[in-house]
C-alpha cells in the first residue's frame, strides 16, 4: 500500500511540475508589453493585468470601489483607456478619495465606463475610424456619453465631453478580452 501511494504521491508531483512548466514556458512565449515595470500577458483579462502595473494603482483602486472588477473580467471585448496614477494626481485635490467613498459609488462607476469602449479597438482600428472621420472620430463609451480621437502630430488625442484631453502613451497593450491603451489624463462625462 506504501509502495502504491508513493507511486502516486510521485506521479501527481510529476504531473504538477509538468503542468507548472507548461504554463511557464506559455506565458514566456507570449508577446508581452511592459506598462508599470510589468509585462501584461494578452492571455490574461484587464483587471488581471492591470493589478500588476504600478503605474495604475489608483485606476485599480477606483475600479474596485466601484464594484467593476467582474464587468472587466468578463468576456468583453471592451477597449479601455487607462490613466496613470499621475493622470489621477492631476485631478484637484481630494477628488480620488471622495469619488472611492461608498456614497460616491454611482458618479465612480460612470467616470470609470466614460473610459470604457465596447469592443476592440487597436491603435489601427483607431487610426481608421479617424481617417474615415476626415480627422476625428466619435465612439460611444460603456457610460453612454462620447470621446472625439483625433491626431496631434503624431499622438492620438482623446477630448471629452468637458473638453479635458488625452493622449495615448502607451497603445495596445492586449488582454484576453479587450485591449488598453494607457493614458496620461482622467477623461470626464458632460
Amino acid at each position: 500500500m506504501k509502495k502504491i501511494t508513493s507511486v502516486v504521491i510521485i506521479a501527481a508531483v510529476a504531473l504538477f511540475t509538468n503542468v507548472s512548466f507548461v504554463q511557464a514556458q506559455s506565458a514566456a512565449s507570449e508577446k508581452t508589453v511592459e506598462v508599470g515595470g510589468a509585462p501584461m500577458y494578452p492571455s490574461k483579462d484587464i483587471v488581471t493585468n492591470a493589478v500588476n502595473s504600478k503605474d495604475h494603482t489608483t485606476l485599480v483602486a477606483a475600479v474596485k470601489a466601484a464594484g467593476l472588477v467582474e464587468t472587466l473580467q468578463s468576456a468583453g471585448p471592451f477597449t479601455v483607456f487607462a490613466p496613470t496614477n499621475a493622470a489621477f494626481e492631476l485631478l484637484p485635490a481630494g477628488t480620488v478619495e471622495s469619488l472611492v467613498k461608498p456614497e460616491n459609488k454611482a458618479t465612480l462607476t460612470g467616470i470609470l465606463t466614460y473610459h470604457v469602449v465596447a469592443g476592440k479597438f487597436s491603435a489601427v482600428d483607431i487610426m481608421k475610424l479617424i481617417k474615415a472621420g476626415n480627422g476625428s472620430a466619435t465612439v460611444k463609451t460603456v457610460a453612454g456619453g462620447n470621446l472625439v480621437i483625433s491626431m496631434r502630430g503624431k499622438n492620438v488625442v482623446i477630448k471629452d465631453e468637458k473638453g479635458g484631453e488625452a493622449i495615448v502613451t502607451i497603445k495596445d497593450v492586449n488582454q484576453s478580452n479587450g485591449v488598453i491603451h494607457v493614458i496620461d489624463h482622467v477623461l470626464m462625462p458632460g
